[in-house]
C-alpha cells in the first residue's frame, strides 16, 4: 500500500521521488557543470593547472577547463594583472555567456600582490575591471584552496534566485 502523496515543502527522496522546485532544479544543474575559462598570468597558473590534473580531479566536481571563453561560464585570474593584460581580460569576460563567474586567484590578482605599493603597471586587484564572485588567498595558492573556491562558487550558484517570482 502505497502512501498517499501530501504537499509540502520539505523533500524527500523515499521511493525514489524528490520533490523540488523549478528553481532549485536549474540551480543545481547550473552549479553541478561549471566550465572554467583558464587565464594563467603567473605563478598561480602552476597550481591551478595542478588543480586541474590527475591528483585532484576537479572533473570529480563536474568541472571541465574550456580553451574559448564562449564556452565557459567562469574566469578563473591566475596570477598578476597588468594594465596591459586588463584590456584583454575585460574582452573575454564580455564574450562569456551569461550567467557568468569570476574566481580571483592568488594575492596578485586579488589585492595587487606584493607589487601593489611599488609597481606602477600592476591593477590593485582584478575587481577594479571586471566582477568577481569568489576570492582565493594564498601566494601561490594551493591546489585545495582553488577547490575550495570553486566549492564556494557552487553553494552561491545554488542559492541563487533565477526565476522572477512575485
Amino acid at each position: 500500500m502505497n502512501p498517499t502523496p501530501t504537499p509540502d515543502t520539505t523533500k524527500s527522496a523515499e521511493h525514489g521521488v524528490m520533490f523540488l522546485t523549478a528553481e532549485e532544479l536549474l540551480n543545481w544543474s547550473r552549479s553541478s557543470s561549471l566550465w572554467p575559462l583558464t587565464f594563467g598570468l603567473a605563478c598561480c597558473a602552476i597550481e591551478m593547472m595542478q588543480a586541474m590534473g590527475a591528483n585532484y580531479d576537479l572533473e570529480r566536481f563536474g568541472i571541465f577547463p574550456r580553451p574559448s571563453p564562449r564556452q565557459a561560464d567562469i574566469m578563473i585570474v591566475s596570477g598578476t594583472v597588468t594594465y596591459k593584460m586588463a584590456d584583454r581580460i575585460r574582452r573575454l569576460y564580455e564574450q562569456m555567456a551569461e550567467p557568468r563567474y569570476v574566481i580571483s586567484m592568488g594575492s596578485c590578482a586579488n589585492c595587487g600582490g606584493p607589487y601593489w605599493q611599488h609597481g606602477y603597471h600592476v591593477v590593485k586587484g582584478v575587481d577594479r575591471i571586471i566582477p568577481v564572485d569568489v576570492y582565493v588567498p594564498g601566494c601561490p595558492p594551493r591546489p585545495e584552496a582553488l577547490i575550495d573556491g570553486f566549492l564556494k562558487l557552487q553553494e552561491k550558484i545554488r542559492n541563487e534566485r533565477i526565476l522572477m517570482t512575485k
